[in-house]
This record gives C-alpha cells, structure tokens and sequence, in this order.
C-alpha cells in the first residue's frame, strides 16, 4: 500500500531552550540498557510503532532480529534506555551521537496503554536532557539534538516536539510504500 507521507526535521541548538512542561502523573524510571537487552528493546519498539506502522528497522517485510538490534546498541555513539512506570515499561529512547556534533533522537515512543495519559511530555523532556549529554562521538562539543516525525505518527507527536522547544528545519513529502 502506498501513502503520501510528510517527514519534519526538528532541532534544538541550546539545551536552554528545553521546556520540560508538567510533571509525569507517576514517577518514571529511566535506565539505561545495551546489548544484553536487544531483544526487550525489540519488543518495546514493536509495541510502540505498532499502531503507527513504523517502518523502519525492517529488512524486507521481517522485522530486525535480536542479533541486529544488539549489532546496532554496539555501535559507538548508539544509546537506549528504557523508561518505566510502577516497573511496567513505559516507552524508549535511543539517541546516537554523530559528527561534526549532532546528537540524534533515533527512537522515542511511549507504550499504547501510557498514551494519552501526560507521560509524552516529560519523557521528551528526559530524552532531550540524556542526548545533550550524550558524549561527542569525535570530540567535537555537542551543539544540537534532532529528530524527525512522520505524519503517520501519533497527533500530539509533533506539537510535543515544538512545545519541548524544538524547531523546524526541514520537511519532506512524497509517496511512501507501507508493509502490512
């Protein structure tokens, strides 16, 4: 199935301009996890880009295995927590630090069930604080944390993104091709 499918690029260039807005309604845990965990991290990512359809991190119509998501939590520059609420897994974070100094937020997404329920916010809030202090990957200082959002993606995910104080600096808009 094909689908016309906007991408926007947002950055943040100071972690001065981050606005955390309201506090989560419980508290979130928030730990760190590696290779050892590709197969939970797979798990998470594929609940939460479910109701999405996310695309990537797909070869062919299969999903990635274990073995290639702990193959990318090995690559320098390449963390991931997990983010949890009274010990049930909230959502994830996967940040890679690439150079010239730019800190990516590759994933970012919160479980079906915590949705809707005030955790988007201050989940951000956590994974734009853990990429600004994500260690330069050639040494070069970081100076900016970005991410893109499809149209495809949650309403709020957008409005999320500029109410943390990110910016616009790109989008893109064309046919895209949606396995089922």
């Amino acid at each position: 199935m094909q689908v016309v499918e906007t991408v926007t690029f947002l950055e943040m260039t100071s972690p001065a301009r981050l606005s955390p807005g309201r506090p989560a309604p419980a508290p979130v845990e928030v730990d760190e996890v590696g290779e050892a965990s590709a197969s939970l991290l797979r798990l998470t990512f594929e609940r939460i880009g479910a109701p999405y359809n996310w695309q990537i991190r797909r070869t062919g119509s299969d999903a990635w295995s274990d073995e290639q998501w702990a193959e990318r939590l090995s690559e320098p520059g390449v963390h991931a927590w997990l983010a949890r609420v009274t010990g049930e897994i909230a959502g994830m974070v996967e940040v890679e630090a690439q150079p010239g100094g730019d800190v990516e937020i590759v994933v970012f997404g919160l479980a079906p069930e915590f949705v809707g329920k005030g955790f988007g916010a201050h989940l951000l809030a956590v994974a734009t604080r853990l990429a600004w202090r994500t260690e330069p990957l050639d040494g070069v200082p970081i100076r900016r944390v970005w991410l893109h959002t499809s149209s495809r993606d949650h309403p709020h995910a957008l409005p999320n993104y500029r109410r943390r104080g990110f910016r616009l600096f790109r989008t893109e808009q064309g046919p895209r091709e949606i396995l089922t």
